[in-house]
């Protein structure tokens, strides 16, 4: 008989979860993790005083009531809300984009005057590319992701806000990547700067790490442990395993690589209280080479627990690249191409039957943090 229930691939988000539904169902489970920490992505570590997201910035938000309640039992989230700003060549516009924006960008006043604006810019790209296509502008339809984005919003906020900011996310030009990445561009003709619109939002009070702390409370978590490289001795350790590595890495790439976009990340220390005065601004122009710039400390508002303000600042500039071999995988390159071969290595892994595949890596699918907890929960309800 084996010593453990389940062996849990992974102290993330998704292992963490199944790992204390399981545990509290008088399960035995043992939880392992090839980096030296728990938490995943959602690690933070302490610099200065200040909660460092060492993989870029998590900002926790969900509609699912089961969810919010259930990250509550384990931290006490704070009120942050997800506010950030574009600099595009030193001028500085709200995201998303609403009254302050459409103000910077044209001098409107009003929501009618910024919808006018929009409608005109528009209609005046519409017929511009609908001419060059020699069809109607009934007919046209959005061949990539620059022509579906002008059609939506006009040229002006296309070409400060969206264009440079997409093509160094994706390493490549507007006009080569499929429209249906951008499906709708939330237009807001309100003077609100909350970037998500969920009705729960926040940081856990002293880092992610923590609220991961609680979660494992009384599990047996063993760190610095490669689940691939010593498979065959860890399988006879559990009657089950929930893998949340990459889908392709567990079946040793036998059918192709999937892809990823990865981030790089360069971290500083200040000798000053704030940076930026904002925990993200993204940069939008093609020039400068970073992405975005997070500034860990006002996620928990430039204070430390006991609400002292804090004098250094960290700061990550954030550097979007192509995934290769032995980088981290971020983001799943969700197109047809790498579409098609997840479903064969679905079947594969549907056919494992003392295996389940679970997050954005076992499922390779593109997961909100209150997404990846929720499907956990779902798959513990199914078979626990």
């Amino acid at each position: 008989m084996a010593e453990f229930d389940y062996l849990v691939v992974g102290a993330g988000l998704y292992g963490a979860t199944f790992a204390r539904e399981a545990a509290d169902m008088n399960k035995k489970v043992l939880v392992i993790d090839r980096r030296d920490h728990i938490a995943g992505n959602v690690y933070t570590e302490k610099v200065e005083g200040i909660n460092v997201h060492k993989y870029g910035a998590h900002i926790f938000h969900t509609n699912i009531k089961q969810v919010w309640d259930y990250v509550n039992r384990f931290a006490v989230f704070n009120r942050f809300t997800n506010s950030p700003v574009a600099n595009y060549k030193g001028e500085l516009y709200s995201l998303p984009f609403n009254m302050y924006t459409f103000n910077k960008m044209w001098g409107v006043v009003t929501p009618e005057e910024a919808a006018a604006k929009i409608e005109e810019q528009k209609k005046e790209a519409l017929s511009e590319l609908a001419a060059e296509r020699g069809v109607s502008v009934d007919e046209f339809e959005p061949e990539n992701l620059e022509e579906q984005a002008i059609s939506l919003i006009g040229t002006d906020i296309y070409e400060k806000l969206i264009k440079g900011y997409t093509e160094k996310q994706w390493g490549r030009p507007c006009t080569e990547l499929p429209s249906f990445i951008i499906k709708r561009l939330p237009v807001r003709y309100t003077f609100d700067n909350n970037y998500f619109n969920a009705l729960y939002q926040g940081i856990p009070i002293g880092g992610y790490t923590g609220m991961v702390e609680n979660m494992l409370k009384g599990i047996e978590v063993r760190l610095g442990v490669d689940y691939l490289e010593n498979k065959d001795e860890l399988d006879k350790l559990a009657d089950k395993v929930i893998y949340t590595g990459p889908i392709d890495a567990y079946f040793g790439y036998k059918l192709g690589t999937l892809e990823y976009r990865s981030v790089r990340f360069e971290n500083e220390t200040l000798d000053k209280p704030s940076f930026q005065g904002n925990a993200a601004v993204n940069y939008t122009d093609a020039e400068t080479p970073w992405t975005r710039i997070i500034e860990h400390k006002w996620f928990e508002f430039g204070k430390d627990e006991e609400g002292n303000d804090l004098p250094k600042t960290v700061i990550s500039r954030e550097y979007s690249s192509e995934w290769k071999p032995g980088d981290e995988p971020y983001y799943p390159v969700n197109d047809e191409k790498n579409g098609v071969l997840y479903a064969e290595y679905k079947k594969l892994a549907d056919a494992e039957e003392k295996v389940i595949f679970g997050g954005r890596l076992g499922e390779y699918k593109y997961y909100d943090m209150d997404a990846v907890i929720y499907s956990a929960l779902q798959m513990t309800d199914r078979v626990l």
